[in-house]
């Protein structure tokens, strides 16, 4: 009896030594905290949809979702709507005429009421693969390979110089412009389902950064897989933000306090679909995001003019003046990147730029808006790919197209991306 009662004890003081060693918390203490956090983002449901795709969406009152978490945003008032012409922030151009506009899944079970807004509803498994419930929702810290190291030097940009540092955790083929001051960027991204590895994630999207390459505000929007985040590898709508490089500020979606949406009609993070197929039709999405020039709020438009939301010029720093920086096209994230071997996900399609429509994924109809208010092609632009054997980048233009179409992707690891 006496040894038995030693070999409990043994393994109790074990047990606890191997939590001090390895800095895991107690099995009850993650439980709290991952009870915790689904209270905190599961907010009150209006009303529940079941969607076909396994997703439950939550109508949720508008003044009762996660944004007015935020210490800032305790008092504030929704602007329901943004103070500027649609009609201003479109082109007059023949590209995309054939492309077909993608549903979300969810939209086939019903509807959210008019004062709700739909929310995707956050599941404990959702919360246990993260890496912890702190982190769960955020991009990955972007870890920098040296401080003097950089994967690219634009001095053609509007005649400035520009030096983007090596990220160890990222790949990206981009399109970019510096130089101004931009008050908006949209484009029409062609939607695929790429092949990603279950620790990885691959997004095609806009961004608009302003600050310093190891302190920048970015608000950004587009399609990703990310099988971590969401529990599978659909193709989803998201947006995200960060006010510290992704260091401990911002996520995705509604996964923290930050963005305010607006309408009932769109769930961020739900699945979209149709999807493009090789060599057959092609789909996309239209994302938009235009700075209020009255209010200073950033507003997120997808499609033909569905305002999704805002980020808060209240939450923001440099930003709730200007962008600085804008980007377009495709990133992996994995630990898997720059090295042998390297990560099988893929970015876009799956295919090299090079492929053109049908095959590679690409975007059309870029444009930016700076103070002139007036919706235009970039007056200088440059690309770059930082694994060019991994993933590639190409605008071109052809004889029947009013502005060039960006073109990126890649399937990762290949013959010369071991």
């Amino acid at each position: 009896m006496a040894n038995f009662i030693f070999g409990v004890f043994l393994i109790l003081v074990l047990s606890y030594l191997s939590n001090r060693v390895t800095g895991k918390a107690p099995v009850k203490e993650i439980h709290a905290d991952v009870d915790g956090k689904l209270k905190q983002l599961n907010k009150p449901a209006v009303k529940t949809i079941q969607s076909d795709d396994g997703d439950i969406i939550d109508c949720v009152d508008i003044y009762r979702q996660p944004a007015f978490d935020h210490p800032a945003l305790r008092n504030h008032v929704i602007q329901m709507k943004p103070n500027f012409n649609f009609k201003e922030m479109e082109f007059n151009s023949k590209n995309g005429s054939s492309k077909l506009t993608v549903f979300q899944t969810w939209q086939k079970s019903g509807s959210c009421p008019k004062g709700t807004v739909p929310i995707r509803r956050i599941r404990r498994e959702d919360l246990l693969r993260a890496q912890s419930v702190q982190q769960f929702g955020r991009k990955p810290q972007e870890v920098v390979l040296k401080s003097n190291t950089t994967i690219g030097r634009f001095p053609s940009i509007n005649s400035n110089a520009l030096a983007l540092p090596a990220i160890v955790n990222r790949s990206a083929a981009i399109l970019a412009t510096v130089g101004a001051n931009y008050t908006g960027a949209k484009a029409d991204i062609n939607v695929w389902n790429p092949n990603v590895e279950s620790e990885d994630f691959t997004t095609a999207q806009v961004w608009l950064k302003a600050g310093p390459n190891d302190n920048f505000e970015s608000i950004e929007s587009g399609w990703t897989v990310n099988p971590q985040l969401y529990g599978d590898k659909k193709t989803r709508l998201f947006a995200h933000w960060t006010k510290d490089s992704y260091k401990t500020t911002g996520c995705f979606d509604l996964q923290c306090s930050g963005f305010i949406q607006t309408s009932s009609k769109i769930a961020l993070g739900a699945a979209i679909s149709p999807i493009s197929m090789e060599l057959g039709q092609q789909y996309y999405i239209t994302i938009g995001i235009y700075m209020d020039e009255n209010t200073n709020n950033w507003w997120l438009i997808f499609g033909n003019g569905i305002t999704i939301g805002y980020w808060p010029a209240s939450t923001l720093n440099v930003l709730k003046n200007s962008a600085t920086m804008v980007e377009w096209g495709g990133q992996v994230y994995s630990p898997n990147v720059r090295k042998s071997p390297h990560t099988k996900t893929a970015m876009g399609s799956g295919k090299f730029a090079s492929s053109l429509k049908g095959n590679a994924c690409y975007m059309e109809n870029i444009g930016i808006v700076d103070f002139s208010t007036q919706l235009q092609y970039p007056p200088a632009v440059t690309t770059l790919a930082e694994e060019n054997y991994c993933y590639t980048a190409l605008n071109h233009q052809d004889g029947s197209e009013s502005s060039p179409t960006f073109y990126f992707g890649g399937p990762g690891q290949n013959y010369n991306c071991p």
